[in-house]
């Protein structure tokens, strides 16, 4: 008689599941950062109202939130690859490269890091505008330059409103690599694809990943609520 459940070889697989839990947060860590670096430039430009580039930080804003997440990875994946290919028979750009060879966890970082600074941009702009605006008005009666108040007087205080939506973010990046195995990077979702599929034991993987995603995402909740608190303190003792 089947088993309805295997729970041995669910308990057998999260060990060997776990081993790729480095790859998962290597991409979600490092997307984070540079999706980061990239939404607060974004913010920044339509704050400032660049001329030619606010327009199109508001045009990649919109595209980024408009389009689905796995839509961006696979554009990215089989996109640049194509440019490439067509720049190198074309003009001759780096015809020692073979475009065919780039480890897909790039393009897993790069479609991420895209898709992070178009919903951080957000958070970033919200955050900047909320400082009040009679600090900025203190700062230059006293001869700050527009770059010293950002850095030292507005950023700390942005940084502050914005940490509750960057550590949701931060966990839903943590979910969202569950994609990157589609397009051939071996992460926690693709060894218990992997597993499931030499067993035929899919739903005992799946559960097995989804309560180590879930644990990971718990740690990272908890540190988040101590951070919060910790600057809290901070800000009240000065």
């Amino acid at each position: 008689m089947e088993k309805l459940f295997d729970l041995d070889y669910m308990l057998k697989s999260l060990p060997q599941i776990v081993e790729y839990l480095p790859v998962t947060l290597w991409i979600a860590l490092l997307s984070m950062l540079l999706g980061s670096i990239i939404g607060l430039a974004t913010a920044l430009i339509r704050i400032y109202k660049v001329p030619v580039l606010a327009q199109l930080s508001t045009l990649y804003v919109s595209y980024i939130r408009g389009t689905p997440l796995i839509v961006q990875l696979f554009l990215v994946y089989y996109g640049i690859p194509k440019f490439l290919y067509y720049f190198q028979s074309e003009y001759g750009f780096l015809q020692q490269f073979n475009v065919y060879v780039i480890p897909p966890e790039l393009f897993a970082l790069l479609s991420f890091s895209l898709n992070l600074g178009g919903y951080l941009s957000e958070t970033f702009r919200a955050a900047i505008n909320s400082v009040d605006r009679g600090q900025f008005e203190a700062a230059n009666s006293i001869g700050m330059s527009q770059t010293q108040i950002m850095l030292k007087i507005v950023l700390p205080q942005a940084l502050t409103v914005a940490l509750p939506n960057l550590g949701n973010t931060l966990i839903s990046t943590v979910k969202d690599t569950s994609f990157i195995f589609m397009i051939g990077v071996v992460d926690m979702m693709g060894q218990a694809k992997i597993m499931g599929a030499r067993a035929l034991a899919f739903f005992e993987v799946y559960v097995a990943v989804s309560l180590i995603y879930w644990l990971v995402c718990i740690i990272i909740e908890r540190g988040l609520v101590v951070l919060e608190k910790r600057i809290r303190i901070y800000e009240r003792s000065e």
